[in-house]
């Protein structure tokens, strides 16, 4: 397979699996394996994920200009200070963690898998005893609880966590309804991905070159399309109809890896 047809199907996948509970690290380290595709330093992973980025700040850009040119606004102070605050966990635990989740856990499919099946079980359990939510709309979120929600996502460093899912689950358990969850996670995700970016970036800039960068512009756009296009439709889905199809998905495709492991295949 060419490598620009690997390029195109990474950076959708990228896209599609961003902002949904079923970890887009994990499944770009799967499926580049089984495509092989060529990465040195990781770069092409780490330049696609702007795609994502942009793509989210695209969609809601309108709230986000209205936060930056209101800041006068009380809400709009509050809806800022929110997301910094439950950004704060993620930056600290990636200062400390993020070199050697890196080095050893994302060499590790069966801790992809274990985290696959474990997060599927734990969005079932919640989806069944969340309580009863009492934030309709994400600005509406205390401090308190969006520092709760950034906990939930230091987590999120272990390849098949989940960003997305550990950031829904958490708001779901503080109180947030299915819709004001994923959101939180859209916004959430704006730092966090693009401190995540900005590190990466630095770590990788010495493998940057003009001969990667046809493929880095296809999956990049593949990434920005594919997230732009899925966003919202996730957003009416699980208002609708809940997080139980992903959890099911997140324990089959775990399974399916251990039984892979456990036969010898080893991508």
């Amino acid at each position: 397979m060419p490598s620009l047809v690997k390029a195109a199907l990474l950076g959708i996948l990228q896209g599609l699996t961003e902002f949904l509970p079923i970890s887009s690290t994990a499944h770009l380290i799967i499926a580049g394996r089984l495509l092989k595709y060529d990465d040195p330093g990781g770069v092409f992973k780490v330049m696609i994920q702007l795609g994502s980025i942009l793509a989210v700040m695209w969609l809601y850009r309108t709230r986000l200009l209205k936060v930056i040119t209101g800041f006068a606004d009380p809400d709009a102070r509050h809806f800022a200070l929110m997301i910094l605050a439950a950004f704060l966990p993620s930056l600290l635990a990636g200062a400390f963690l993020a070199d050697f989740v890196k080095r050893v856990l994302y060499e590790s499919l069966i801790v992809i898998a274990v985290s696959f099946v474990l997060g599927g079980i734990v969005i079932l359990i919640v989806e069944r005893t969340r309580p009863v939510p009492s934030i309709h709309e994400v600005g509406q979120t205390p401090l308190g609880r969006a520092i709760g929600i950034g906990l939930f996502q230091a987590v999120a460093l272990v390849p098949g966590v989940s960003r997305a899912g550990a950031t829904i689950i958490g708001g779901m358990l503080l109180g947030l309804d299915r819709r004001a969850a994923a959101e939180f996670s859209f916004f959430l995700a704006m730092p966090t991905m693009t401190a995540a970016f900005v590190h990466d970036l630095i770590e990788v800039r010495d493998h940057l070159s003009a001969a990667r960068a046809l493929e880095i512009g296809i999956g990049f756009v593949m990434a920005f399309i594919a997230a732009a296009l899925v966003i919202k439709p996730f957003l009416g889905y699980v208002s609708r109809s809940g997080f139980r199809p992903f959890a099911w998905y997140r324990i089959a495709a775990g399974l399916a890896l251990m039984a892979a492991i456990a036969a010898g295949w080893t991508l």
